[in-house]
Parts: structure tokens; sequence; C-alpha cells
């Protein structure tokens, strides 16, 4: 199925067909703030593993970010975290940044693997939130990258129904993607830590 859905008003008719298609373990493609990214129920156990196919990871390579709608989330999927890096998340997002922080006994549980830390993103993108606010619980993305030798990921949603139509259950066109991904900053050590430089500029 290929929907265009509006950032400015996204459909609430659309929104619902993508919320049960969540919740009957189907996988979407939908724009973020940077870049496109495959999706899928956190609550669905066959999500990762379906992911992993399509991307053909091992399992225990699997490297998802969590999609959360804000961060009073935070407390289910992560351990506890400082006042410093609470406010840090609080000041940049929504925005392309992924936030890397330590998970708890949940993030094994989802991945079935020892996974010990966890990817946190709030993209400032009215499609992504509103899916994941009326679904109650945060999705898992991985994006959607190009097989093209100059281009690292995909930007057209067109281009991605045609690759990707039989694969998965639902792309959303919400206009042109970014190929520049988010900014990765690592909050597991003892200082924080921008491990990728991505779009966005971090306010300290």
């Amino acid at each position: 199925m290929f929907l265009k859905i509006y950032p400015e008003n996204p459909n609430p008719r659309y929104i619902k067909t993508i919320v049960d298609t969540l919740n009957n373990g189907g996988l979407i493609i939908f724009p973020t703030d940077t870049v496109y990214g495959l999706a899928g129920s956190i609550r669905q156990p066959k999500t990762v593993e379906r992911i992993n196919q399509i991307k053909g990871n091992k399992k225990e390579n699997t490297n998802f970010s969590f999609i959360f709608n804000n961060l009073s989330m935070l407390s289910e999927f992560t351990k506890p975290i400082s006042n410093d890096v609470y406010k840090l998340m609080k000041r940049n997002l929504p925005g392309p940044f992924t936030f890397i922080l330590e998970a708890n006994n949940n993030i094994p549980k989802i991945f079935n693997n020892k996974k010990r830390t966890i990817g946190i993103r709030i993209p400032d993108n009215p499609i992504a939130l509103t899916i994941v606010e009326e679904l109650g619980h945060p999705i898992m993305t991985t994006s959607v990258r190009d097989e093209d030798e100059i281009l690292d990921y995909m930007t057209d949603p067109e281009l991605m129904n045609d690759r990707f139509k039989d694969i998965v259950d639902i792309i959303i066109d919400g206009g042109y993607g970014d190929n520049n991904a988010s900014t990765i900053v690592n909050c597991t050590e003892n200082e924080i830590i921008i491990q990728r430089e991505g779009k966005g500029e971090l306010i300290w």
C-alpha cells in the first residue's frame, strides 16, 4: 500500500490504517526529519526478524532506534539517566538526533539478544510523531539505504515503492527524504560523546 500523507495535516484515516497494520505485525516505510525509516511495532515478536531479513542483518548485529513521541516513554526502556542527559535531550528533541542510552531489561526481551544499549529518536516530523502517539508505544526503526554507490540513503518515496512494495506492508509518501542521517550522541560513557556527525547541531 502506498499512502500520500501531508506532514502539516496527517490524514487520520491513513494514520489508523498504519496503526492497525503495525499492531498486526506489519512493516512500514515512513519519513522522519532526516532519512526514511523501515519500521515495525516493538510489541510484535516477528518485527525484528522481518526487518533483519530485508536488510540482510544477523540478529546479533541488529542496530535499531526506537521512535518516541515524548520523553515520558524513556523509563520503560532505559536505565535511569542523569539530569544533565535529560536536559540535553529536552533541549534538542524533537530533532535530528539519536541518543544512545543504557537499556533496561525490557530491551533484550524485545530483540531476543543481549543488547545493552538503545538508540532513542524523537524526530521533528508530524507524521512519525502522530503514528507513535496513536499507536501508544514506540516503533523500532532502521534507515532505508540506497544501493547507489554515491547516495547513502533512498530519498524518493516512489522509488522506495518500486523496490519495497512486495516486501513491506505500507510505504508512506511524506515528500522527499534527506540524505543526511541523524547525529548520534552516546550518553553511556562518563562523558557525552558525539559518535557520528549528521544532520543538526547539538545545543549543549
